[in-house]
């Protein structure tokens, strides 16, 4: 029976290269992701090890504690036993400016640092940063760059670099250009380096350091050198180890590389779900063309167990090639990803090619189990087929099963699926996220399950129009498409599923960014909004500088903290309350926003109801500085996007402020005001590379851009998913004209001309596709429209939009894969001997 198994799979390599082009494709995928995420996790870790080689002991400060890392600190390690250095160290965010004004990095990776001469070297140079041309700082006036954004900013030595940190523009003299290992830097960020008194002014505060790092002699136990720098320091200071410290970023590398193996895995998942249709539709049909051959097995003795195994064998083999060489197109799509992930910005560091016996053993394992288990039902089907049939002068074709007992589990399903959905659309929170996963699981398998029930009319309504436009051609194509309802149902499942969760995601995403345009456009009246890159807020001379520019109508500052009340958190913004009206469109529903002065305060209606509160209502207050107040409720307002539930006066909200600090200026231009008004307010500003001056167009962009980036990065990732699909396609079309080999001879004796054969195959591959598509696109609306009410808590402006527009593109999509898949088939078909077909047995 091996024999008989391998024998069987080498005879028929070309009905079998299909399926084993959907198990390649889809262990391609997994093998891919996880060699992939492998060689990013260990790139990632060899160079936090290469930056953490020279420390024993990293030395910072836990949460606020003056004075805790100071000179005297520094001398107190250095002088315990096997510290052979100390380098003490400050760092911070500094944003670099370009020519144009605009940051030279990345916001979330713009660093500044000390640069601190190694001891004991004459020649005064820092090892952590290689000197590429000129020299460290040394002085107040001057700075070191990082080679990448010098190159971006243009500067030379000797020439003059503009700065901030956290206020006004700084203007110093390039003294080196350094080289760094720093991965936020690598990322796209960009690094200032000042001398040490400099970096303690701008960074951080004078004569203190951001962190102690301890080098120790060769042979030094981290830990125990640890707990020694912990007994000569004061409490509020934190040593860790360096074997520790390395221990704790992996382990912080190894999360966010899972995260990502888990999300391509999802998708690997589902074009391998995908292709288990292709391989059951393979292995049913190639088990029902050799059912004579398979009843000769039983008539010479073959038991059913035999039979079974055999094609299991058969499965298995297929399986494991094709995982073997997907493997192999893995390895290409882990250098893809990398590449791809790169050009969207993620910047991810080199590194070699990293294969872990996992990797392997999993895509092989995965391939084959999914190929065996799909081709298990089949084997059934074989293993009961009676020596009696050996006895037929021609292949019969077989008698059609009954599906009363298919269509009621589908009907169950499909009910208990769309049931639960509805259920879903009762949640306004996240809480209803496991409900609806579960509903969309139950519908899918359950309409799955009642395709063939459902080919029927549609195929039948399609028929009709094709019978009037090709005629014959469209009759039998029809017919062709209704005789073998399973295989039909499996072939369009398949492509259905990929297009279920297109559609899905689309309608979501795209009713998203409707929601993300009306959030932002709703509530906003101002033209402008000025904010900060860097994480300080804006001066407060930022609104009194832009107050006076021309072309300004208004220039309203905006400053926030927060409070608890009864245990609840909430946010209060202070601001002129009575400019509000001008940049912000602010319905007042009781009381008055002119008596907001002092410790009175409007609150939203929404909070207003949470709380019970109304107009002369008292509404405690407990800071976050540990200060309470009791507030006068002078006004109730409709919630507002732009505003927080509690709108107090600046003299509220200023005494709970380290530093009194705006978060934002909204700007209301002036009738007939230039359209460079952006340029103005840069311009007035000093041309600072931390202000924003973004407009609501920018602000709609900001928070919409990402979710175009993610849906099309789901096309590409469940594009997978379709051209295994298509394959199926391809595979079930070449099968049918193989078994319809003599029809076809008949019909070409009788007159039917090949471009009518063409024809018939062709619109039996079209009616297939479309048949998954409509499944697809309307089971992908429905599951959007009820999932989608989970998102109204925390997006209230969400509303469902069906985009028409696209749904048709998938449509025509699916036509033209319906017409593609049988170019092939059709040819083959168009081509066949007529006496030799007509011959066949």
């Amino acid at each position: 029976m091996l024999r008989t198994a391998l024998r069987n799979l080498l005879a028929h390599k070309a009905r079998l290269l299909m399926t084993a082009l959907a198990v390649l494709l889809g262990t391609a995928f997994v093998s891919g992701t996880l060699v992939f995420s492998d060689s990013v996790g260990s790139a990632f870790r060899n160079r936090t090890a290469k930056s953490l080689d020279d420390v024993a002991v990293s030395v910072t400060a836990d949460g606020p504690s003056p004075g805790a890392l100071d000179a005297k600190a520094v001398d107190k390690v250095r002088a315990i036993p096997g510290v052979t250095r100390v380098r003490p160290s400050v760092n911070g965010t500094t944003t670099v400016a370009d020519k144009d004004g605009n940051p030279a990095g990345r916001e979330w990776g713009s660093e500044g640092a000390n640069y601190v001469p190694d001891n004991g070297r004459s020649d005064g140079k820092d090892s952590r940063y290689p000197l590429r041309t000129g020299r460290g700082p040394s002085a107040a006036g001057e700075v070191a760059l990082d080679a990448r954004t010098a190159d971006r900013t243009g500067a030379k030595i000797g020439g003059t670099v503009r700065l901030a940190v956290d206020g006004p523009v700084i203007t110093k003299k390039l003294v080196g250009i350094v080289d760094t290992d720093d991965p936020r830097v690598e990322s796209g960020g960009s690094l200032a380096l000042f001398d040490t008194p400099t970096a303690q002014k701008l960074l951080g505060k004078k004569g203190e350091f951001t962190e102690l790092v301890v080098s120790a002699a060769p042979g030094t136990d981290q830990n125990a050198l640890a707990a020694k720098v912990r007994a000569v320091l004061p409490k509020g200071v934190r040593a860790q180890s360096g074997t520790d410290l390395a221990a704790e970023q992996s382990k912080l590398i190894d999360k966010e590389t899972k995260s990502i193996r888990n999300t391509f895995l999802v998708f690997a998942g589902i074009a391998l779900f995908v292709g288990v249709f292709i391989i059951a539709n393979t292995f049913t049909m190639l088990i029902a063309q050799r059912t004579r051959e398979i009843a000769l097995l039983r008539a010479v003795g073959a038991s059913r167990r035999q039979v079974v195994r055999s094609v299991l064998i058969e499965a298995g083999v297929l399986g494991f090639v094709a995982s073997a060489a997907g493997f192999v197109l893995g390895l290409g799509i882990a250098v893809g990803l990398r590449s791809v992930l790169n050009s969207t910005g993620a910047s991810l560091p080199d590194g070699p090619l990293v294969i872990e016996p996992t990797a392997v053993l999993s895509a092989l394992a995965v391939g084959t189990v999914v190929t065996v288990l799909a081709a298990w039902l089949p084997s059934r089907k074989a293993a009961r087929i009676a020596p009696v049939e050996a006895l037929s002068a021609v292949d019969q074709p077989a008698a059609p099963r009954s599906l009363v007992l298919r269509n009621t589990l589908g009907g169950v399903l499909t009910a208990l699926g769309v049931a639960i959905m509805l259920y879903v659309t009762t949640f306004r929170d996240s809480s209803g996220l496991q409900p609806a996963m579960a509903g969309s699981a139950l519908t899918l398998a359950g309409v799955i399950v009642l395709a063939p029930l459902l080919s029927r009319p549609f195929v039948a309504a399609f028929g009709r129009v094709t019978d009037r436009l090709t005629g014959v051609s469209g009759k039998l194509a029809r017919r062709n498409a209704l005789r073998n309802p399973r295989r039909t149902a499996a072939t369009a499942s398949a492509l259905m599923i990929g297009l279920t969760l297109i559609t899905g995601f689309t309608v979501v995403a795209i009713s998203a960014d409707r929601g993300v345009d009306r959030m932002g456009g709703q509530d906003l009246t101002a033209d402008y909004k000025v904010t900060s890159s860097g994480f300080g807020g804006l001066s407060p001379d930022v609104a009194r500088t832009l107050a006076g520019q021309p072309g300004v109508d208004a220039a309203v500052p905006i400053r926030m903290t927060g409070f608890q009340s009864g245990n609840a958190p909430a946010g209060l913004r202070a601001t002129d309350v009575a400019s509000l009206g001008k940049v912000t469109d602010l319905k007042v529903r009781e009381g008055s926003l002119a008596a907001v002065r002092g410790k009175s305060v409007a609150v939203s209606d929404e909070y207003a109801k949470q709380r019970a509160l109304r107009v002369g209502s008292s509404l405690p207050m407990e800071f976050y500085d540990g200060k309470k107040a009791t507030a006068r409720v002078a006004a109730v307002y409709t919630k507002n996007d732009v505003l927080s539930d509690v709108i107090g006066a600046p003299s509220l909200v200023d005494p709970h402020l380290d530093k009194v600090l705006d978060q934002e200026v909204l700007v209301k231009a002036a009738p007939g005001a230039s359209a460079d008004l952006p340029g103005t307010i840069r311009k007035a500003l000093g041309a600072n590379p931390l202000i924003k001056v973004q407009s609501r167009d920018d602000l709609r962009r900001e928070s919409a851009g990402s979710i175009g980036d993610i849906l099309f990065l789901m096309y590409g990732l469940l594009g997978m998913a379709v051209v295994i699909a298509v394959i199926g396609v391809v595979n079930t079309l070449a099968m049918s004209v193989f078994e319809r080999t003599r029809e076809i001879g008949m019909l070409r004796a009788i007159g039917l001309a090949r471009s009518g054969v063409k024809q018939m195959v062709r619109l039996e591959s079209v009616m297939i596709a479309m048949f998954g598509a409509v499944l697809g696109v309307g089971l992908g609306v429905f599951l959007a429209w009820s999932g989608g009410h989970i998102l109204r808590s925390s997006f209230p402006t969400y509303e469902m939009v069906v985009p028409w527009g696209r749904i048709g593109i998938f449509l025509l999509l699916a036509l033209a894969v319906g017409v593609l898949a049988a170019l092939w088939p059709a040819r083959r078909a168009a081509r066949l001997n007529m006496l030799e077909s007509i011959g066949t047995q």
